[in-house]
């Protein structure tokens, strides 16, 4: 019996062996996708962090406030400020265009102005409702100018909002600061507004972050975490390709009827089939995470941290291959032609990869689409990974995961053997 697996294994390997546009669909295509993937993606982590944002500041202001905001911007470290106080209107459109800026932004011309008689207004209020100014405020509502943010359309609305809210906290820093300081003028006090502005801006709340870890390790979750077992879980079900090609071109062509007529069962050949697919996944994943693995500090992106759990890894790697295998059984088996088994396959993994988070973050998603990605097989894998990468999970989170897989893959080679007991090939 082992004998006779060896004798078919080794002619399934073969067989993959010679298809080499398969090969480099499971090999050449993931390896290729980690890299392109991970370093647009750190690009785009990096531009907050590391990269300033071009900003084209427009200061019609002729108060000092405005000259204020813009050293705020400077000082801020998150932008590459540009200023040229002669742009008229939407000449600010052109320039933008014509230099490349990313943002743009007009301080109106009595910004100054306004923020002082605010501050002025807020200080009568305060010192009428503590019976220290006689004089009744008559006026309580002020129309405060707007400032005019730009932005090239391509730049995500995620960034648009970050970038105001920055402008907004630097423009509620100067009026506390004028606030104060209208108050201390009014309670006659001389030292008290750079003691007071000292103080609040030494004693300020800090924030710490914290990976919400099930596990003592600090993972650090980066681009490359999230890139390197997604887009290898992506690559691994485009099998579906070459595995289903192949079985529909074996029971086209009769192989599998010639097979009956052979002193073995159907069932060991296909297991053989199954096995050195199995293994050829576990290659894939070995030498894309070994490249990434090696590769990526030299090229300035962040390291690859295998999970401490090797046996849960190998148990996620062998799910997630079983998976991919199961599909693309159940698509060769009932697909009749080999354009059906390639069309349908690979159109079904985008849509698979979309609804199952790895196109676009889960977290996003609508309510219902979230219900539905639970029927993606790519979702489950995903978790998987995720659940070792990020989460620092162990076998009790990891359960529900194996679960669905388990589901899965029964469900998919129960339609094959539906679908192999109907053409009486078993």
């Amino acid at each position: 019996m082992m004998y006779r697996f060896w004798i078919a294994c080794k002619k399934e390997f073969l067989i993959l062996w010679n298809d080499k546009t398969g090969l480099a669909l499971m090999f050449f295509m993931p390896i290729l996708l980690v890299f392109v993937i991970t370093i647009i993606q750190d690009s785009a982590f990096r531009i907050v962090n590391e990269n300033k944002i071009s900003l084209l500041i427009v200061n019609k202001d002729e108060g000092t406030e405005g000259k204020r905001l813009i050293q705020m911007l400077q000082d801020s470290k998150f932008f590459k400020v540009t200023e040229n106080d002669k742009l008229q209107g939407d000449e600010i459109n052109e320039v933008m265009n014509e230099e490349s800026q990313i943002t743009g932004l007009i301080i109106p011309k009595e910004f100054s102005e306004m923020l002082a008689q605010k501050s002025n207004l807020i200080s009568d209020i305060m010192m009428e409702e503590l019976d220290l100014k006689n004089e009744e405020t008559h006026e309580v509502e002020l129309t405060m100018p707007s400032l005019k943010f730009y932005h090239d359309p391509v730049l995500q609305e995620n960034y648009q909002t970050s970038i105001k809210n920055i402008v907004n906290a630097f423009v509620k820093s100067i009026e506390g600061d004028l606030l104060i300081t209208q108050i201390c003028a009014h309670l006659e006090l001389k030292e008290a507004p750079e003691k007071l502005k000292k103080a609040m801006s030494s004693n300020q709340v800090a924030i710490e972050t914290f990976s919400a870890t099930l596990s003592d390790n600090d993972i650090t979750p980066n681009s490359t975490q999230h890139n390197v077992p997604a887009w290898t879980i992506f690559a691994i079900f485009f099998m579906v390709i070459p595995l289903g090609n192949n079985i529909v071109k074996e029971r086209v062509n009769g192989s599998f009827i010639r097979l009956k007529t052979m002193p073995t069962s159907f069932g060991l050949i296909l297991s053989a089939k199954l096995f050195v697919y199995l293994l050829a996944v576990i290659l894939q994943v070995m030498v894309v995470f070994t490249i990434a693995k090696l590769t990526f500090p030299s090229i300035g992106l962040p390291p690859l941290s295998m999970p401490d759990n090797t046996l849960a890894f190998l148990t996620v790697v062998v799910m997630t291959g079983l998976a991919a295998i199961s599909f693309a059984a159940a698509v060769g088996t009932v697909a009749r032609t080999q354009e059906q088994a390639n069309g349908f396959g690979a159109v079904s993994i985008v849509i698979f990869a979309a609804i199952g988070g790895i196109l676009v973050p889960g977290f996003v998603m609508p309510a219902y689409m979230k219900i539905v990605s639970l029927f993606s097989p790519l979702y489950w894998c995903l978790e998987g990974f995720y659940t070792l990468f990020l989460r620092g999970g162990d076998w009790d989170v990891l359960l529900p995961t194996l679960l669905g897989l388990f589901t899965f893959c029964m469900a998919c080679f129960g339609i094959t053997f539906l679908q192999l007991k109907k053409n009486k090939i078993i």
